[in-house]
């Protein structure tokens, strides 16, 4: 049975590993078998951003395409919120448009983010990466029908243990992103976390991972 790994930067060619490759439009690289890409609110670029949005739209129409992403807002930066924003709405757009899941970066805009979800009406799975954040901020996100991706900082923050146990099995997702630490290290504290047998929770996963992207 394999491991799911909802985003990485880094394609391992492990064959016991389904992983999701995060893809930027300016260096797509077609060996990748399957990956999800869009513009990280880091890296917009407005001189290249139409030509970005066309490489995305291009790929959103391809089976191996699995989501767009990772995009979304980010606080703590200085592109001003007004053009992240814009960015964020427009691939918001063309994910509802070739019906692709999306994988946000997000960071201190989980207000934002709850009134665009409700203003535009988004339909398709959305799916918070890294998620780092109390239960409060969780319940909020799972009571609007987000899934939450969890990685690094639960590896290294102790106090998310009770957030992840909160979570209900059928609605989050394992990642490694870029950290040095193995996706089986990943997986196997959540088994721990959540009581399941290793094999238990490679199952789930997989089913969540079914349920969003298809089989």
């Amino acid at each position: 049975m394999k491991f799911y790994n909802l985003h990485t930067h880094k394609f391992t060619h492990d064959a016991n590993v389904m992983e999701l490759v995060n893809q930027y439009p300016w260096e797509f690289d077609a060996g990748i078998p399957l990956y999800s890409v869009g513009i990280h609110p880091w890296h917009i670029n407005q001189e290249r951003l139409e030509s970005d949005l066309k490489v995305i739209e291009q790929k959103l129409s391809l089976k191996e395409c699995l989501a767009l992403g990772e995009c979304g807002l980010d606080k703590r930066i200085e592109i001003p919120m007004a053009l992240q924003t814009e960015v964020f709405e427009k691939q918001i757009a063309l994910a509802e448009l070739y019906r692709k899941p999306l994988v946000l970066h997000l960071v201190a805009a989980f207000d934002e983010l709850l009134e665009i979800k409700k203003r535009l009406k988004i339909s398709v799975p959305i799916i918070i990466h890294g998620f780092s954040k109390n239960e409060q901020v969780a319940k909020q996100l799972l009571d609007n029908g987000f899934y939450l991706s969890f990685g690094k900082y639960l590896l290294q923050n102790p106090e998310l243990k009770k957030v992840f146990q909160m979570v209900p099995n059928n609605r989050f997702f394992l990642e490694t992103d870029m950290i040095e630490e193995t996706l089986e290290q990943v997986y196997a504290l959540a088994s721990d976390y959540k009581q399941m047998a290793l094999d238990e929770m490679k199952l789930q996963v997989a089913d969540n991972w079914k349920t969003v992207f298809g089989p």
